[in-house]
């Protein structure tokens, strides 16, 4: 697919003429609702919304850079099974879509039900700094000068969530369709590229005037992405160093107060039941008298190392680094450079990357003769 268009944008306001493209899909057919992040009241941020009538896109706002949630178990949850009537068009920022092809292959959503728009992302600030960022103001020219800056800098005070400061994939080209952000001025246009030839038929649709690629986008998104790469290989090297040993690691989460809030906030972790509230780690009194007595004292609550180890065992090479596990958590604890690190290496480790390919098995689905001969000392 190489068709780009051209998305006018009118009085300098980009999310006006992405609620326009909004409206316009809504109006088609084959689409049966849109699932889009609206803007909450006040200061914050967005949630999404799944909208079937036009007048209710008044507020829908995909290029704020809120991330209250990650929406793919959301679509997955509005696709499995077929739809009734229609796709859903989803807007989601590139690591939902990866998040999204990795629930598809474990058979908790379909591509076949929706249409996947994604717009560059420059990043997102966390829940917590999000109302600084947006603070008093113009909010519409506030998240303009944000998507001119491609999301680097300092706005009033707070800087992006360090997942997008050290996020190697800011666009998606897994998407039907990509707004394009990086090397435009959002003030006067963006664009609109399909990827698939589901897209490439509703750009056709959408009678857009086409344009000629002269480069800009592709040489912005590269540099962002080196700068990031880089960011991102100085904290795998700080998380690596710092979670070396069983004390390191103690350490880095010793914050964590089993809330399990990181476990919900993941959009790859889907399991209906989790170990973890079983009766396996229902200790009873005795128990915990026991472990004190062995050890001299207990740190309680128990059990938050042994969580995290686990966790990643189950989903480090679904990881997309979407950062919402840190973005949940009420006590800071850097959830998501320690998931990043691990998944990294055990992703590496199968060749594969999360959300990468469709087509491409989940590594523990596949059984591959004398795999990892250095582990296994070359045994079958």
């Amino acid at each position: 697919m190489g068709t780009i268009a051209r998305i006018e944008v009118k009085d300098g306001n980009p999310v006006a003429a992405v609620q326009e493209l909004c409206v316009q899909l809504l109006g088609d057919d084959e689409i049966a609702a849109v699932l889009v992040p609206r803007r909450l009241p006040g200061t914050n941020g967005t949630m999404p919304a799944l909208i079937t009538d036009p007048a209710e896109l008044r507020d829908a706002d995909p290029l704020a850079p809120s991330f209250r949630i990650n929406g793919a178990r959301m679509l997955a949850r509005l696709t499995r099974g077929g739809t009734d009537g229609g796709l859903v068009a989803a807007f989601l920022r590139p690591c939902e879509v990866r998040a999204f092809v990795e629930l598809c292959k474990l058979n908790q959503g379909s591509m076949e039900n929706a249409l996947i728009i994604s717009a560059d992302c420059p990043g997102a600030f966390s829940n917590a700094d999000y109302p600084t960022f947006a603070g008093n103001g113009d909010a519409a020219e506030a998240e303009t000068d944000f998507l001119r800056a491609e999301g680097r800098g300092n706005f009033n005070g707070v800087e992006i969530a360090r997942a997008c400061a050290v996020c190697d994939h800011p666009s998606s080209a897994e998407a039907d369709l990509s707004i394009g952000i990086f090397g435009q001025s959002p003030d006067q246009g963006l664009l609109l590229l399909a990827n698939t030839p589901r897209g490439e038929g509703f750009m056709t649709r959408l009678q857009l005037p086409e344009v000629v690629d002269d480069g800009g986008r592709s040489k912005a998104l590269g540099e962002l992405v080196a700068e990031r790469s880089a960011a991102r290989d100085r904290m795998f090297e700080e998380t690596s160093a710092a979670t070396s040993d069983m004390n390191g690691l103690s350490t880095f989460l010793a914050a964590c107060v089993n809330c399990y809030n990181c476990r919900m906030a993941c959009p790859v972790c889907y399991c209906k039941e989790c170990v973890f509230l079983t009766d396996v780690f229902d200790h009873k009194p005795w128990q915990y008298i026991s472990w004190a007595r062995q050890r001299g004292s207990l740190k309680m609550p128990t059990d938050t190392v042994f969580f995290h180890i686990t966790r990643l065992a189950h989903m480090s090479t679904a990881c997309v680094g979407c950062g919402q596990c840190s973005n949940a958590c009420p006590n800071g604890v850097p959830v998501m450079e320690l998931f990043r690190t691990i998944a990294a290496s055990t992703q590496r480790a199968f060749e594969y990357e999360a959300g990468r390919n469709l087509n491409e098995p989940p590594p523990l689905s596949v059984f591959r003769e004398r795999e990892f001969a250095e582990v296994t000392g070359g045994l079958e």
